[in-house]
């Protein structure tokens, strides 16, 4: 049995690609209600569906974080150290939900080392935040070591994203400061990003989603210049546009030559934000 276990939220995506290198990952799913109808974020759902449901829908869907006995059962087992990785709190109540699961845990399991991590991000963003866990906790990194090296680890990391459709993020509250330029000027794309504190903040807006795609790249290069990562992973969540997301990494790749690069599919929660067209790329 492994010494560690590493749990996130179901914001955590899906390998589109290949073998699922996320295997050792335990979801605890959100679940989201949209018309009347609920529907639980696990490998289960349909993501396609769900977006055709959202683009009928003349209301935005909402989510609610998992319960924090949820989380506290999801630390059961033989691992010494648990892990748990969510949410930004500035997106959802889960990263709370989280720390009150895992203070029960300690109580049934007081022989474990528990902690959670604020992803300050989503999707791909906890998606790297549980590789890099992987690769130091397989490296044999002591628990209280590889904590502070994660933590350190989140408030380098970037998160970039550039949406289709900002409908169900205006209608959930989360671009308030954004909103008159979404609805008056609906050509107009932004690429955002984490502001490193959860929120999300707008780093350049160009006419079309195809110009705001190159804005990202050269927002993601002045990023990579500026600080080079090459021993980083490229993580990049697609919202049913694979094509746009591969392109996208071929892309990023030829200007930052970072040492792995990896495309998701988007969970329930990152469908729910993103929308059909959304990328989001974290590193």
């Amino acid at each position: 049995m492994s010494h560690y276990k590493i749990i996130s939220d179901s914001c955590c995506d899906y390998v589109q690609h290949g073998e699922d290198v996320l295997s050792f990952v335990t979801r605890v799913p959100l679940s989201i209600e949209l018309d009347g109808d609920h529907f639980l974020d696990n490998s289960d759902l349909d993501t396609d569906a769900f977006v055709a449901a959202i683009a009928l829908s003349k209301s935005a869907p909402r989510s609610a974080c998992p319960s924090p006995m949820l989380f506290a059962e999801a630390c059961a087992g033989e691992a010494q150290d648990v892990y748990i990785v969510t949410l930004s709190d500035k997106m959802s109540g889960s990263y709370a939900s989280a720390c009150v699961g895992a203070e029960e845990a300690r109580k049934i399991y007081p022989q474990k080392n528990i902690h959670v991590f604020n992803s300050l991000s989503a999707a791909c963003g906890q998606v790297d935040i549980c590789l890099r866990i992987q690769e130091l906790a397989e490296g044999g990194m002591p628990f209280a070591e590889l904590v502070k090296n994660v933590e350190a680890f989140i408030l380098e990391m970037a998160t970039i994203f550039v949406l289709e459709d900002l409908n169900v993020l205006r209608k959930n509250g989360r671009l308030n400061h954004l909103q008159a330029l979404a609805v008056n000027a609906l050509r107009i794309k932004m690429v955002m990003a984490s502001d490193g504190n959860g929120d999300i903040a707008v780093r350049a807006k160009s006419i079309g989603v195809n110009r705001a795609l190159s804005a990202m790249v050269d927002y993601i290069k002045s990023i990579y210049d500026a600080r080079p990562c090459p021993e980083k992973t490229l993580v990049i969540t697609h919202c049913a546009c694979l094509e746009r997301a591969e392109d996208i990494c071929r892309r990023i790749l030829e200007v930052c030559p970072f040492a792995k690069s990896l495309i998701c599919r988007s969970s329930g929660i990152s469908t729910m934000y993103a929308n059909a067209g959304g990328i989001i790329v974290a590193f």
